[in-house]
């Protein structure tokens, strides 16, 4: 399959890449493909390259000369699976299983005995999804209550840490951004192997990937960022020699090096090589050569770098244990001394013993680790969710993140950790006197990823267009404005978001035209409390300056009683509704978020909750283990009545990416405020513009909340929220520009208007970014509404807002009268509050 028709590399290029690699001079691809082609003397050269940058890296870990194995228990799940890749023979067919799945007890009789060995990891591995493919898979699960094969892992995986204590390393597969939310708290690690960005070898007929949905590169890559921006200590990796060509190999370690540089969680990397199999469509391949194994090892060292973890499976080698230490490997993988290699059953593991005399021939020591790596056994948060700390506490060296090789797993409950509440819990008052402490989170250089990685996702694209465009985008918005969203009238409308000068005063007079017909004059706000009950949270979006990490001298986590407090002080000073909205914390219990709204409805029964942006609700029924609508049914019997549609950012995956690093995606915000809708739940819609993105991705956003209020019609108002940079860490790295600019503000709020037109009635500009002055100005340009009092506002003062965090009634009638508009009060959903 490889193209032998492409000349290799010649002995002038292979010397000159190993010059500027021993120089210690970064690679390009060209360079580090004719690495994969030295022999001899000059793969002995690179040998010691690689090896010397590894040693570098075990060194400043603080482990010199330490190469590390985890002991382990192999558990195939299920060896069902919905692909056909032609070289495996892991995955069967149903008459050849006596069950479709191992049972509970089955997987638990293989983890106590791997618990008595003194193993400690329990390498799920199965097949992607049997059950879309196999009757018999799907019949299993119904039978016993599980909606998938994700579900019965789950399961499984608490099942092997309540009873066993054995840590669960999951490799189910392609995962989505929520499925890798749903199984992080039940594992301290996962992985899916890459094995090769070619996208001609699963799209080609008689390429090894061919009918397999699972195995399209663009998925799998897909997986590793999810990954990241979950938090997930992941390994992946790539497998040689099944039909690559060298440069297709080398993509495949740059992809994995961009997405590492990105998100810090790849924890380990796996170069494996093929080896062939009976009874598979490939078994006539020849095996990957091992020296060619060797040249690739040494390239993806010197390429990801010396903290880069780097593996190479030790019954795949022939016993060539030097030559792949001398490559630059630091991790022999998992190791069983009670299970075969499943996947590799032809090809036993070696004796720990053997392998630990091996290593040592070759000038190194044979340490365990567990199957977390130490760098994110030592970091803790965000990597590890706090029910899996006890179960790693009590199998982990604290000094080195290492096993402790005498150490017996014994099971222990899965649960939430003991409540903690405190820290700055008074921030809500003094951002307004003393301010924040640091401009900057501690870990700022790393927590956001590599920012020369970031930079590169921008994307440029604009408004503007020709005069014929502009004055077409005016006649519509005059005569049909909503029709500005369809995709025939694109130009139009991304001409409109360019205008300026006399375009724009009149743009704006349309918008305010198009307001005073759809809901009068009245200028409308809300008395409300903004309650932030916890700003720790590990997410990562770039654009946030409101997040702390728990030891931070801002951070507060308020309890239940003292949110409940602060609710009652509300209704007491006239408000209808309280706004709840904190950090994904770690630490909070799953029941907190409802015991929050009891709470409230207990202390001020007519009180409007107006609580939990889709990022809370996805990843705290993510980490109950329940479905987004379950979760949103049992806030709704608490007592929750509407939502905010915030975390929406910009609906678009592209500039998505760049703002935040582990925010959900586009697809999942639709899904959980459209589920929310169908429940009864109505919610405010949001954008966030004026930081990386541009006016054709606005204009998207908007049909995407259209599009979604057309199916549900559960939008009670649209809120355009200015980007506030002072504090905003993608400012601060020189990438996001310093908000939008006072023309943008004023299209954008009178765009809102007219493309949401017949859609969305209100529209709302926030005072808190804009300014009073400012505020008025979009009054006067098709806004409606005001928001609310607050009371405290947070989240934009710790950006560097400085408009304040609250505002009296009469501020905000002041600011209707400016506008020469009348005030008037509202409740949530825009009706009439209480006397």
């Amino acid at each position: 399959m490889v193209d032998r028709t492409v000349p290799g590399p010649t002995d002038a290029s292979v010397r000159r890449a190993l010059h500027r690699a021993a120089s210690g001079r970064a690679l390009d691809v060209d360079e580090a493909t004719a690495l994969l082609a030295a022999r001899g003397g000059a793969l002995d050269e690179l040998l010691d390259v690689a090896g010397a940058v590894r040693d570098a890296g075990l060194r400043e870990a603080g482990r010199p000369g330490v190469v590390t194995y985890s002991k382990k228990v192999f558990i195939p799940l299920t060896r069902l699976c919905r692909d056909r890749c032609h070289y495996c023979t892991f995955a069967t067919v149903p008459h050849r299983l006596p069950a479709a799945f191992l049972d509970r007890d089955e997987v638990l009789a293989i983890a106590r005995a791997g618990a008595a060995q003194g193993c400690k990891e329990a390498l799920f591995t199965l097949g992607d999804r049997p059950e879309e493919r196999w009757p018999a898979a799907r019949q299993w699960l119904d039978e016993r209550g599980y909606d998938s094969t994700l579900d019965y892992l789950r399961a499984c995986a608490v099942a092997v840490l309540e009873e066993t204590g054995l840590l669960p390393h999951l490799n189910p597969g392609v995962l989505s951004w929520s499925e890798l939310q749903r199984l992080k708290p039940v594992a301290p690690s996962m992985g899916m192997m890459l094995e090769t960005t070619a996208t001609r070898l699963w799209s080609e007929p008689g390429g090894p990937h061919f009918g397999s949905p699972d195995k399209e590169p663009a998925v799998r890559l897909r997986v590793l960022d999810d990954a990241g921006r979950v938090g997930v200590p992941f390994t992946t990796g790539i497998l040689i020699g099944i039909g690559e060509t060298p440069a297709e190999r080398v993509d495949a370690i740059f992809a994995i090096r961009r997405a590492h540089r990105e998100y810090g969680h790849l924890q380990e990397v796996i170069v494996q090589n093929f080896r062939a199999k009976p009874d598979t469509a490939m078994r006539g391949m020849p095996d990957a050569e091992l020296h060619d194994l060797a040249a690739t090892v040494a390239v993806a060292r010197v390429l990801l770098g010396p903290k880069a973890r780097i593996q190479a499976p030790p019954n795949l080698i022939a016993g060539e244990y030097d030559l792949l230490l001398r490559a630059g490997i630091d991790d022999w993988g998992g190791v069983s001394p009670l299970t075969p290699d499943h996947v590799n059953p032809e090809r036993p593991w070696p004796q720990i013993d053997e392998l630990a005399r091996h290593t040592e021939k070759s000038g190194f020591t044979l340490r365990e680790r567990l199957t977390i790596y130490p760098e994110y056994v030592r970091a803790g948060d965000p990597w590890l969710d706090p029910r899996l700390l006890p179960h790693v506490g009590a199998l982990a060296d604290p000094a080195t993140g290492l096993a402790v090789e005498a150490a017996r797993p014994v099971g222990r409950p899965w649960q939430e950790p003991d409540e903690t509440y405190g820290g700055r819990t008074d921030l809500h008052a003094t951002i307004d006197t003393t301010g924040r402490t640091g401009d900057r989170r501690g870990d700022f250089d790393h927590v956001y990823g590599d920012w020369s990685e970031v930079a590169g996702k921008v994307t440029t694209g604009g408004g503007g267009g020709t005069d014929l465009d502009l004055r077409a985008g005016l006649r519509l918005a005059a005569d049909d404005p909503a029709a500005l969203l369809e995709p025939r009238h694109e130009a139009a409308a991304l001409a409109l978001f360019g205008a300026d000068g006399p375009a724009l005063d009149e743009l704006c007079r349309l918008a305010d035209d198009v307001r005073r017909a759809a809901v009068g004059d009245d200028v409308t706000y809300v008395v409300n409390r903004n309650i932030n009950f916890s700003n720790v949270c590990y997410v990562g979006c770039r654009f946030c300056a409101f997040a702390q990490r728990e030891r931070d001298a801002d951070a507060y986590r308020l309890s239940v009683d003292q949110v409940a407090d602060r609710a009652e002080e509300a209704w007491a000073a006239g408000a209808s509704e309280v706004c709840l909205q904190g950090g994904i914390d770690p630490k909070l219990p799953v029941t907190v978020y409802a015991d929050l709204v009891r709470a409230i409805k207990a202390r001020v029964p007519g009180m409007h909750v107006h609580a939990f942006s889709p990022m809370e609700i996805v990843t705290a029924a993510a980490k109950a283990g329940v479905p987004v609508r379950e979760w949103l049914t049992g806030l709704r019997e608490a007592g929750l009545d509407t939502i905010p549609g915030t975390a929406a950012e910009i609906l678009d995956d592209d500039v998505r990416w760049v703002l935040t690093k582990g925010k959900l995606p586009a697809a999942a915000w639709v899904d959980v405020v459209g589920t929310a809708h169908e429940l009864g739940i109505r919610s405010s819609s949001t954008m966030m513009y004026g930081h990386v993105d541009h006016p054709a991705q606005w204009l998207a956003h908007f049909r995407v909340l259209a599009g979604l209020q057309d199916r549900t019609g559960g939008f009670t108002e649209f809120v355009a929220l200015p980007f506030v940079h002072t504090n905003a860490p993608i400012y601060l790295a020189g990438i996001a520009r310093p908000g939008p600019t006072w023309r943008e503000n004023r299209v954008v709020h009178a765009m809102a208007r007219l493309l949401l037109h017949g859609r969305i009635d209100n529209i709302q500009c926030s005072w808190v970014k804009l300014g009073d002055e400012g505020t008025a100005a979009m009054l006067r340009g098709g806004c409606n509404d005001l928001g609310g009092t607050l009371m405290e506002e947070t989240i934009s003062r710790m950006a560097g807002s400085g408009n304040g965090s609250a505002r009296t009634e009469e501020q905000l009638i002041a600011i209707a009268t400016a506008a020469g508009r009348p005030a008037r009060k509202r409740t949530t959903a825009y009706g009439s509050p209480r006397p």
